[in-house]
């Protein structure tokens, strides 16, 4: 084996071990979310049977909360949506969790979740309009 190919085989095998210690860093999990509540009428458009002329509908502030192990902004959600014949269901409570600030997972909430949330009206939930749906 000659001076060079030992050489370009050092430099392989030194650019092999650069690109092993190089981890992806992983995301910061609790950054505050700041625009949780498009991101949460984003995900209520797509998921309610009729997004449209929900009633007393209110939202808690981001908190940071344990959730299992590990610390998690977390946001309750309280509303009463129509169903597929337009007629009210009755109250929904949902918590929002959020990771590296944006909104990873809606559902429905327990009373120990959300029991004690801090509740603001949402008034952008109550005039959400789909044009086919408005009424």
């Amino acid at each position: 084996m000659g001076k060079a190919s030992v050489a370009v085989c050092v430099l392989s095998f030194a650019l092999a071990a650069c690109s092993l210690d190089k981890k992806e860093a992983e995301p910061e999990p609790n950054i505050p979310p700041t625009n949780y509540r498009q991101e949460i009428l984003d995900t209520l458009t797509r998921t309610l049977d009729d997004p449209t002329n929900v009633r007393e509908a209110s939202i808690s502030e981001p908190e940071l909360r344990a959730a299992g192990q590990s610390q998690r902004y977390v946001v309750c959600l309280r509303f009463n949506p129509r169903d597929l014949n337009r007629r009210y269901i009755g109250q929904q409570v949902r918590i929002a969790y959020f990771f590296g600030g944006r909104l990873n997972q809606l559902i429905e909430a327990t009373p120990e979740q959300c029991g004690r949330a801090a509740y603001k009206p949402f008034p952008e939930l109550e005039k959400l309009c789909l044009a086919s749906k408005c009424a």
